[in-house]
This record gives structure tokens, C-alpha cells and sequence, in this order.
């Protein structure tokens, strides 16, 4: 099911700052996407151009022409930002590969270069201090005619963007693995794991990047032919690489205005952690049409769109219970009016402003702002009234 961006939802998300773009102003994330080029770059030995493209794509794009099947749960509004039935805003950067892909027909001779497609992507998901609804990817492809890419080459590309992203120099103990993963539009693919210390010095593998060899129905579909192409595609995600680099926990830090974090954002130095506001807490009691309706990505973005400005207050949402109508005893299926299908969530609000106290007031105003939007009963509970 399709449901369609409003015109002032399409713009708040066109007019949000790009960090990785050096033209939108200095920030640490180009500075690392700069080293993680170069580093190809320079492993290779080969050209590299950058595409800055519209986040506006065809769906077809985005879906069909990577190999996405009709019928892909990721096409499905709770997981996209559609504008309308062929164009949405692009759910990862691969989406301007098929174009690129395009371009390269008249290539009758040899050709080896690196095209990076970096920028903003648009995704419905959860609230925590590790997501958001638009991160930042690069999509690093190396495309080569007349010549064999293979296994070992994917090998090389890994190690080189762990190195440019946690340099050994600084994190000695770094440590990597590659293991199998399933692409649409890679085959022998991978998933790049890095393994992090923790502040309670304990050691946890988390994902960095997803890769593999391109795949030879997504070359066809832009008429190259796979005996003469072949191609290494890795997408990494930057809002990640740039914590780990830094050692940032909270991913709202990244676009914070307060000159004490903002001064930090601008090199690739280790984060010096400012001072942290206290975090309030606020549990709701929702009536909701069903339990599917209480995925946390859905009720994530729903609580980010009723917050508007005021969604870099919200730290974390989530879901502590669903119990449907049958499950809760009969005093308080009345006191909610619960129909017979419906079902009744608990959820947790974590507020915590990066630069300021939030009082006990405005935490109120703010969780029924969110209950207001969340809600699907007969009978409201506010407590700010």
C-alpha cells in the first residue's frame, strides 16, 4: 500500500542539510567521505567522479531496475517516502546507479573508474540514538570494461574502507569480517562488520557496509554486457562511520547546534563528550486499530511528523507491550473503550534535549502531542490539560 508525501513533508525533507556535501558548509562527515575516496583511489590507481544527484528518483529506479521484486516489502509506504505512483524520495543511493549505468554505453574501449553517489536517503524508521528518518549513504562502485573484478578485489576494497574509517593508527585493535549476505543487485555478496569497544569496555560487532560484485542482470538492464563488464558495488553508511569514528553515541549530535558539539563536528578528531541534559521519560497507553499498526518504524515516523521541529527532542520510542482486547481484563477494556479488534500498546517516550533542561511541562506537552497523533481510541488521556 501506497500512501504519498505532502507538499510541505516533501519540502521539510528537501531543504534538510546534506552533511556529507562540502558546499552545504564544513563538516566532519565530508572530511571522512573525502578519506575513504582517496583511499580507493588510491588502492586502484584509477579516476573517480562524484555524483551529487536529486533525491527525487523513479521508483523504477530505486526498485525495479536493481532487481527489487513487485511485490518487495520495502516498497511499502511504512518503509518509503513516496511523491507520487513513478517518483518518491530515494530509499538508499544506489538509486542513481541505473543512470549511471546508462551513461557508460558508448564505452567501446577500456574503462576502470570509481563513481561514488553520496547524499541523504529517506527511510521510515525507529527512534533511537543510533537511527533516523533520512541518514546519510554513499553508494562506491568501481566499473570496469575489459577486465576481471573479483573476490579478492572485494577483499582489498573492505580492508581499504575499514582503514580510511578506523585507521589503525589510531584504533590499533581494529578487527573486520565479511560475511554472506543477500543483495538485489550484487552477487557473492557481503556484509562489512567491525568490532567496537564499548564504554563499559566490553567488545561488540556492528555493521559498517554492504558490498559485493555487481550483478549481471543489473548490467544487462542498462545493455553492458557482463562478458565485457564487470563491477564492485559498496554502500556505507556515514552517520555510522562517522560516530565510530569519533566515538559519538548519539546520532542527533551529528546535526546539534550547540557551538560545544558543533566546534567538534568540524575535524576527525576523537569527540570530547559535553555536558549531557537528563533524559525524562513518558509511557503512553495507546488504543491502536491492530498490532500490526505497532511497528515501531510506522509509529517512529508518525511521532517525528506530529513533533516536526521539535523531533530532535525525542531520544527514543519504544514499544514496552501490545496486548489485544481479549488479553486485558474487563475493567480496563471499559476504561479504554477498546473494540473487540483493536489492541492496546504501551509505548515509551525517552526525551532529552541536547542543549537544555526540559521541564516537566513541556515534556507533557510533548507526549500528547505524540498520543494525539498516535492514538486510535474513543477516549483520550491527557495529561497536560
Amino acid at each position: 500500500m501506497k500512501s504519498y508525501l505532502t507538499p510541505a513533508e516533501l519540502q521539510a525533507a528537501l531543504v534538510l542539510r546534506d552533511l556529507s556535501d562540502p558546499a552545504q558548509g564544513p563538516h566532519a562527515m565530508s572530511l571522512l567521505l573525502t578519506d575513504v575516496i582517496t583511499a580507493l583511489e588510491r588502492l586502484w590507481g584509477i579516476g573517480v567522479e562524484t555524483h551529487r544527484l536529486s533525491p527525487l528518483v523513479a521508483t523504477a529506479d530505486n526498485y525495479d531496475r536493481l532487481g527489487y521484486s513487485p511485490d518487495d516489502v520495502t516498497r511499502d509506504s511504512r518503509y518509503s517516502r513516496h511523491v507520487s505512483p513513478t517518483v518518491m524520495l530515494r530509499s538508499h543511493t544506489s538509486a542513481g546507479v541505473p543512470a549511471l549505468l546508462d551513461s557508460l554505453g558508448q564505452e567501446m574501449g577500456h574503462y576502470d573508474r570509481l563513481h561514488a553517489l553520496p547524499g541523504l536517503v529517506y527511510r521510515r524508521d525507529s527512534i533511537d540514538r543510533t537511527h533516523v528518518g533520512a541518514p546519510h549513504q554513499v553508494d562506491l562502485w568501481r566499473l570496469k570494461a575489459r577486465g576481471l573484478l573479483g573476490s579478492g578485489e572485494l577483499d582489498r576494497m573492505m580492508a581499504a574502507v575499514v582503514e580510511a574509517v578506523l585507521p589503525a593508527a589510531q584504533y590499533p585493535d581494529v578487527q573486520w569480517r565479511a560475511v554472506p549476505a543477500r543483495h538485489h543487485y550484487t552477487d557473492t555478496g557481503r556484509q562489512l562488520d567491525v568490532l567496537v569497544s564499548q564504554p563499559d569496555g566490553s567488545r561488540e560487532w556492528l555493521e559498517l557496509a554492504e558490498c559485493g560484485l555487481v550483478a549481471a542482470q543489473v548490467l544487462r538492464s542498462s545493455g553492458l554486457d557482463p562478458r565485457r563488464w564487470a563491477g564492485l558495488a559498496l554502500g556505507l553508511g556515514l552517520d555510522r562511520a562517522l560516530m565510530l569514528r569519533k566515538g559519538i553515541r548519539d546520532i542527533r549530535l551529528l546535526r546539534s547546534e550547540n557551538p560545544g558539539i558543533q566546534a567538534q563536528l568540524l575535524d576527525l578528531d576523537p569527540y570530547r563528550p559535553v555536558s549531557v541534559m537528563p533524559e525524562v521519560r513518558r509511557d503512553l497507553s495507546l488504543v491502536l486499530a491492530s498490532a500490526a499498526e505497532a511497528d515501531v518504524e510506522l509509529l517512529g515516523d508518525r511521532a517525528r511528523t506530529a513533533l516536526g521541529a521539535d523531533a530532535e527532542v525525542l531520544a527514543a520510542l519504544e514499544v514496552q507491550a501490545v496486548t489485544p482486547a481479549a488479553g486485558l481484563p474487563p475493567a480496563a477494556v471499559e476504561r479504554l473503550r477498546l473494540a473487540p479488534d483493536q489492541v492496546n500498546v504501551l509505548l515509551r517516550l525517552v526525551l532529552q534535549p541536547l542543549d537544555r533542561t526540559l521541564t516537566d511541562g513541556e515534556a507533557n506537552l510533548l507526549r500528547d502531542r505524540v498520543y494525539l497523533a498516535l492514538h486510535r481510541g474513543r477516549v483520550p488521556e491527557l495529561i497536560s490539560r
